[in-house]
């Protein structure tokens, strides 16, 4: 679909069943029947004008919504292996979510090696953080292994996250949904902040949703 007011608009496609399958099938069904959501825009391209390849796929089940990622980098260091901790700091890829039932939004956001944050928020500084409990609901696929790493050179990663609605006050997808995919690495050698629907602030800022595009769900 066509931006408005150059802010994306997509539809989001409905596949049966994405949170019983195996990496393979789910990434395989996510590249073949996803949509594919480019996230390309950096910005802040004067200060930050690294601009490394991520192409984002989502859909979604009647239990989960779904994001996967595919990167392509110069630089890849992940070294935070705790929950919640500072992954934005890393290789890091994110989805934020406007929340479906009223104020306020969600942030998920992983680093290359799987490390997840994720909260709700109802702006950068207010923010409640998910218990254990609620990130083990969080399925997440990962190239690599959960340890650390620095990659001096061109890299492809990967990684996935399968959110189920509970986690959003949901009970399935809602006709639409107001979301933003990011790529971020705060300090990697070649800092970089890009988003998929632009954002029109004259400094780095991932936390503002009235920038979010809109998927609109599709069950043909």
């Amino acid at each position: 679909m066509s931006s408005i007011s150059g802010i994306n608009r997509e539809y989001i496609p409905y596949i049966p069943s994405l949170e019983s399958m195996d990496e393979q099938s789910f990434f395989s069904a996510m590249y073949e029947k996803g949509i594919y959501l480019d996230v390309k825009f950096a910005n802040w391209f004067e200060q930050y004008p690294y601009t490394p390849i991520v192409s984002g796929f989502m859909a979604f089940s009647d239990k989960v919504l779904a994001v996967a990622f595919d990167v392509v980098e110069e630089h890849v260091c992940a070294v935070e292996m705790s929950d919640n901790g500072r992954v934005w700091e890393d290789s890091c890829v994110e989805l934020f979510i406007d929340n479906p039932t009223g104020e306020g939004y969600y942030n998920f956001e992983v680093n290359a090696i799987g490390t997840l944050l994720a909260a709700f928020r109802l702006s950068r500084s207010k923010a409640v953080h998910f218990s254990s409990e609620m990130l083990g609901k969080v399925r997440r696929f990962c190239h690599f292994e959960h340890e650390p790493i620095d990659i001096r050179k061109q890299t492809t990663w990967r990684v996935a996250l399968q959110i189920p609605f509970s986690l959003l006050g949901v009970e399935s997808m809602p006709p639409e949904l107001r979301v933003n995919l990011y790529k971020c690495g705060d300090k990697l050698l070649q800092p970089h902040f890009l988003s998929w629907s632009p954002i029109f602030l004259d400094t780095p800022n991932f936390h503002c949703p009235e920038y979010f595009g809109t998927l609109i769900a599709k069950y043909e």
